[in-house]
């Protein structure tokens, strides 16, 4: 699972979007998570992780005090998660989340980027299955056995576990996230998770190659340039 998780990341990697495009992207989740949960970090660790995560990615600390603010007011939009699936291509496997106000508009904006770039979006459940929802940690180590220990005395239902140049990674359901977070930060010294995120793992890579590279490169810029769309995950290995 972990070399697949980590060509996903490479070659998401050549199709990252601008710094304000990433900026908006957390600005959006925050204000959702802290208005459906409360705005205070201690009480709510979802927005604690997603601070956290937004800080390591460099978004500006007024960016994530304006989101914040915005849901202590308790007005503004109204956004909903919203799940599309389907295949890009080369025949590769995708999933594209979203938060939105108007779920209409959103359906209609991601469909055109798959029929745009000749691909076809599915139904809900069309390729989930091929994908784990993980919680990914990724922090520095050499004792994979050690912390395997530490996560089974907390009763954490690791799914994989390895260690590749001084790098731990470790995999478990996303319903264990909390819990794995908690079992690593109490039990282990010093620790600095350099990724600490719940993402979609593809169970296998697809190669795209050819004429499907170009391709493939503008339908991810297509759905980036849609301000509804938080994350896409694939498995192409191009």
């Amino acid at each position: 699972m972990g070399r697949a998780y980590q060509n996903r990341k490479e070659s998401m990697a050549k199709t990252s979007d601008a710094k304000a495009k990433v900026y908006s992207k957390f600005s959006r989740e925050i204000y959702v998570c802290a208005k459906s949960g409360g705005i205070e970090l201690e009480g709510n660790l979802a927005l604690q992780g997603l601070v956290e995560r937004a800080k390591k990615a460099q978004v500006p600390a007024h960016v994530i005090d304006k989101a914040l603010d915005k849901a202590k007011g308790g007005g503004g939009e109204d956004f909903s998660p919203a799940r599309y699936e389907g295949f890009g291509p080369g025949g590769c496997m995708v999933i594209v989340d979203c938060l939105t106000d108007n779920p209409n508009r959103t359906f209609g904006d991601v469909r055109n980027c798959f029929t745009k770039t000749k691909c076809k979006i599915g139904g809900q459940g069309s390729v989930s299955h091929m994908f784990d929802h993980s919680a990914i940690f990724v922090f520095n180590g050499e004792d994979e056995d050690a912390i395997l220990e530490v996560l089974m005395m907390e009763d954490v239902d690791v799914t994989d576990i390895e260690c590749e140049e001084g790098k731990i990674t470790v995999f478990a359901p996303h319903t264990d996230y909390f819990k794995a977070k908690k079992a690593l930060t109490d039990n282990v010294e010093n620790i600095d998770l350099d990724v600490d995120e719940i993402q979609f793992v593809p169970h296998n890579m697809s190669p795209v190659s050819g004429d499907d590279v170009e391709m493939f490169e503008k339908f991810i810029d297509m759905l980036n340039e849609l301000d509804d769309v938080q994350n896409i995950y694939h498995n192409a290995e191009l």
